[in-house]
């Protein structure tokens, strides 16, 4: 795919402000599906701007594939493909900043690239409610990517709503696919909804990057007046139950839930006394910025310590950890889910332990339950026809209900791998890294949409083997 010229039209600008802050910028870049958020991430990751550049990546798919749609550069990405970084990752995100802040080869900026159906307000709270990341990163920006084609018909989306409504900067990309009456249309919509972004007209996302990076253009206090909950405290984890255990082992038991992994805490005993809560859930706030100890299988054991443990959650059977307690006491339970997502139960000889009091921390943002991702992973090669005719049929029978097609592909007879793109019924293809020697080729194909069925998918692509 060509980069365009660019074509800009700008409805307020914003300037830089001189001062001697010397904290890290920090860039968030967000839009719907589709929108041409990894476009603009390879084309800052080209450019020749010297700045040295970390890459923050989340993806809302079962399988991870937007390492191979982003360009090869010198620039260090960070993949966080278990969830979606403004509810179910937020953890994830603080530890890797942490994990930057601590090194000492310096970054020059930060880019953080969200997931398609991402919230971006709990994303930026998280600049504002950890010590450690207000003293050594600022948020610059929030870069909001809209799809001048197809942007109309999500419009009536809570995520899509909240991206526009948030953003410092708008860049109503694919300007190229609509009629300069339509485009008019658009920008008076994004407008309504935000008429304080500075709206950019491009195409291919071609801008001058001076106008998205080191602007200065997030403003908490009028983020603040606007959307009073973004002060509100968020934390890394959702739920913290507080039990009362004699000495003895205990089982926790857990059903197969919405993530392959859980990060759990447990911290005690003496949870009762004054105040003695409140420091726990700051203690655990640090240990959630730090590395996670993975445990090994379904079954595990852990004691009251100041350690972070991540429990892998098998999708057939669960998961069961047991816990040794040597003092009597009262002790509680972080979990970086809700506990009703895992049904999580405390048992000891059987029987089920009751807590005394259970405390919620969810993100109040959720996804439309109709729209999911279906992950295909095929061995072997696709026939090239076979697999455009099927995808041109299944794009004109569901293009409406499919938002985004993404993947990377192994033809037969291309020594390359070739990676594909869809937005609704609009699909394009380009060749990507060449194969090495020795690696075994597959297909891995993510379609994003409204009541899919995935048998259909799965039984389609298999259809298209050479």
């Amino acid at each position: 795919m060509t980069a365009c010229a660019e074509d800009t039209t700008s409805l307020q600008t914003t300037a830089p402000k001189a001062d001697n802050d010397d904290r890290v910028p920090v860039t968030v870049l967000t839009g719907f599906l589709g929108s041409g958020k990894t476009t603009l991430l390879n084309r800052i990751l080209t450019e020749e701007h010297g700045k040295r550049i970390a890459v923050i990546e989340n993806e809302y798919g079962e399988i991870g594939i937007d390492h191979e749609l982003v360009v090869q550069s010198d620039e260090e990405i960070f993949e966080m493909n278990n969830g979606c970084i403004c509810c179910t990752v937020r953890g994830d995100l603080i530890r890797i900043l942490a994990r930057l802040m601590r090194r000492k080869d310096r970054f020059d900026h930060i880019l953080i690239e969200t997931t398609g159906m991402a919230d971006p307000g709990p994303v930026a709270q998280t600049f504002f409610m950890d010590d450690e990341i207000k003293e050594k990163l600022r948020l610059d920006a929030i870069v909001t990517l809209v799809d001048a084609r197809h942007v109309l018909q999500h419009l009536d989306s809570d995520e899509c709503r909240a991206q526009i409504a948030f953003a410092d900067v708008l860049l109503l990309n694919k300007r190229d696919l609509v009629s300069n009456a339509e485009l008019d249309e658009l920008r008076q919509q994004v407008h309504d909804i935000n008429g304080m972004a500075a709206v950019y007209d491009t195409q291919h996302g071609v801008l001058d990057l001076d106008r998205i990076l080191g602007i200065r253009a997030f403003d908490l206090q009028a983020r603040a007046t606007e959307t009073p909950e973004l002060l509100k405290e968020e934390l890394p984890f959702e739920w913290a139950g507080i039990f009362a255990l004699q000495a003895g082992r205990y089982e926790l038991v857990l059903q197969p839930g919405p993530d392959p992994t859980i990060d759990l805490v447990l911290a005690g005993p003496g949870v009762h006394e004054k105040g003695a809560f409140e420091q726990l859930k700051r203690d655990c706030i640090v240990l959630y910025s730090g590395d996670a100890t993975m445990l090994g299988g379904t079954s595990a054991d852990i004691t009251p310590a100041d350690c972070l443990y991540r429990l892998p959650v098998d999708p057939a059977h669960g998961a069961r950890l047991t816990l040794n307690i040597e003092q009597a006491g009262e002790y509680a339970l972080f979990s970086q889910h809700l506990a009703e997502e895992f049904d999580l139960e405390l048992r000891m000889a059987g029987e089920a332990i009751r807590s005394q009091s259970e405390h919620e921390y969810a993100s109040p943002h959720e996804h439309d339950d109709t729209v999911g991702s279906v992950g295909i992973t095929l061995p072997g090669d696709l026939h090239p026809e076979r697999f455009e005719g099927w995808m041109v049929g299944l794009l004109r029978r569901r293009g409406v209900d499919i938002f985004r097609t993404k993947g990377v592909l192994s033809l037969a007879g291309d020594a390359n791998r070739f990676v594909f793109q869809g937005v609704h019924m609009l699909f394009d293809g380009e060749a990507g890294r060449p194969w090495e020697h020795g690696v075994a080729r597959v297909s891995q194909l993510i379609f994003i949409g409204r009541d899919l069925d995935r048998d259909e998918l799965e039984q389609g692509l298999r259809a298209c083997l050479a």
